[in-house]
């Protein structure tokens, strides 16, 4: 069986606009991935609200990717396939982030996984996707996210130089996901779906049945 880590924010947890809900298991995408792709593949879901790449937020507590991140890599041993999609949080105007220093935030995690001193991890793969680009956001959150729209522009390029660098596998989540209006952020729950379909292909590509010892 493939084990694979899917580490991220609400988006992987599976924040549901306007409701301020969760949506069901089989609805958000790390749920409907593991459908997808069946017994053979093991989804690690691994999401939670206000997530950042390495950055620690007043008042909110946990949310520093990298202070958790090397301790879920020794719990969730041994992994096929780390995906990391994160840095949507970074762009909140308290952090004073520019795009370069997220993806500087995202690429310290990605070395922790090409760096795991676990023997058991030594041939994990990664995926490092870029977050879609924030959309139009409600009033109250106009000015938490001063600026994110056109920085959450950049931020594919960044991550694509880093990945790059790295000698990672790459995609980019604004190319099947459009960030709904709703609340500018998260994702509808058919476009939960319709990006779980595109990474299901994704990753039958990087660990193939018939490969599977």
């Amino acid at each position: 069986m493939n084990n694979i880590l899917c580490f991220g924010d609400s988006n992987t947890w599976g924040y549901q606009p306007v409701a301020c809900t969760r949506y069901p298991y089989e609805v958000r995408w790390t749920g409907a991935l593991q459908k997808l792709l069946g017994s053979e593949y093991h989804i690690i879901e691994e999401g939670l609200n206000g997530r950042t790449t390495a950055f620690d937020e007043p008042g909110r507590d946990y949310r520093n990717g990298a202070r958790y991140f090397p301790m879920l890599l020794e719990c969730h041993r041994p992994l096929d396939l780390v995906v990391i999609m994160l840095g949507t949080n970074d762009l909140k105007s308290q952090f004073e982030l520019n795009t370069a220093d997220i993806a500087q935030g995202v690429k310290g995690l990605c070395e922790m996984v090409l760096n795991s001193e676990y023997i058991e991890n030594a041939s994990t793969q990664l995926l490092l996707i870029a977050p879609p680009h924030v959309a139009n956001l409600p009033e109250e959150d106009v000015q938490v996210f001063a600026g994110a729209r056109d920085k959450s522009l950049q931020l594919s390029a960044e991550y694509k130089k880093i990945a790059g660098e790295l000698g990672i596998l790459f995609m980019d989540a604004s190319d099947v996901v459009e960030t709904t209006n709703d609340d500018g952020l998260h994702w509808t729950a058919q476009q939960h779906q319709d990006f779980a379909a595109v990474l299901s292909d994704k990753v039958c590509s990087i660990l193939p049945i018939d490969v599977i010892s």
